[in-house]
């Protein structure tokens, strides 16, 4: 059973506020749902994007709040519209007419008490389209188990192997173990991958792992960890695309120096290189062109209204 509003612990922050009486938590979410682009995207990993492209619905405010966060000014800033449920079932078909292979839920936990019951709506009025849930991967067991009835694919990442980079960044040093039980209950509902003959991915769990400046040491460990915990059950998604701020403030130049630069191109191979010697074989890779402004969405209410 989900929480509600009234006493919110949708994710493991459990802030236990009353959104219903206008008090926020942590993600600074209201008890209205917000959402900032829902439209047509192309650059996922090309079994969730295809030809086509993945119907993203990106949702306002965030649980996690990284400080690295490309799309800051939805996950920081809180930039969206506010919506009923069923227009969001709407919005819903409308992806669907335009052909998304999908449906992609981007930073969904927070409104989960709304998007359920439009997901319903949903199906139950023929929606076939595959549900692929987009999270940062800090999520609650409890929650995951009960919304898997309702999701195809699980697209979460596993940003961090060490507590510190999860407190430093995210301010959740509990990310590891909590993301790493999280990803746990995601493959013990979906199962293996399953990929159509279309090339399409109908089921199971993608982990992405972003590369950031200085940190291959961490990210090795992290995608060892994985391999060691799920081997072939899960396919990767080794990243490349960190992007600095265009003009970061002097406060996060002076706190996160390090965060100012782009990956090392010579650090993201050892990363691969790494992996395959593990004898990771599922995997998705980027290039050098991935690490670009232009790939970050715009956020003007597209598709929204």
């Amino acid at each position: 059973m989900l929480s509600q509003f009234n006493n919110c612990s949708l994710c493991p922050r459990s802030c236990g506020v009353d959104r219903t009486k206008g008090q926020l938590g942590f993600c600074r979410a209201p008890e209205t749902l917000k959402i900032a682009r829902a439209a047509l995207h192309h650059w996922e990993e090309p079994c969730i994007s295809g030809s086509k492209g993945s119907g993203t619905v990106f949702f306002s405010h965030c649980t996690l709040g990284c400080v690295f966060c490309q799309n800051r000014e939805i996950s920081h800033g809180g930039f969206g519209i506010e919506i009923t449920q069923e227009r969001l079932c709407e919005i819903f078909f409308e992806l669907a007419e335009q052909g998304a292979h999908n449906i992609n839920l981007v930073t969904p936990t927070h409104y989960l008490p709304h998007i359920i019951p439009a997901l319903k709506s949903a199906k139950k009025k023929g929606l076939k389209l595959p549900i692929v849930y987009n999270c940062g991967g800090f999520e609650k067991v409890e929650t995951v188990k009960a919304i898997s009835e309702y999701i195809d694919i699980w697209l979460p990442d596993f940003k961090y192997f060490a507590p510190r980079l999860g407190a430093k960044y995210s301010k959740a040093e509990s990310y590891p173990e909590t993301a790493l039980a999280a990803i746990e209950a995601m493959v013990n509902a979906a199962g293996s991958a399953v990929i159509g003959d279309d090339g399409m991915m109908q089921s199971g769990v993608i982990v992405r792992h972003l590369l950031l400046p200085g940190k291959l040491a961490d990210s090795m460990k992290a995608v060892e960890l994985l391999y060691d915990k799920f081997g072939d059950d899960i396919i990767f998604s080794l990243m490349s695309q960190y992007t600095p701020p265009c003009q970061p403030s002097e406060e996060f130049k002076s706190e996160f120096p390090e965060l100012c630069r782009k990956v090392n191109p010579r650090h993201y191979q050892a990363l691969v290189d790494f992996a395959a010697d593990l004898g990771i074989t599922r995997c998705y890779v980027q290039d050098d062109q991935s690490a670009d402004s232009g790939f970050i969405p715009s956020f003007k209410g597209e598709g929204v209204l």
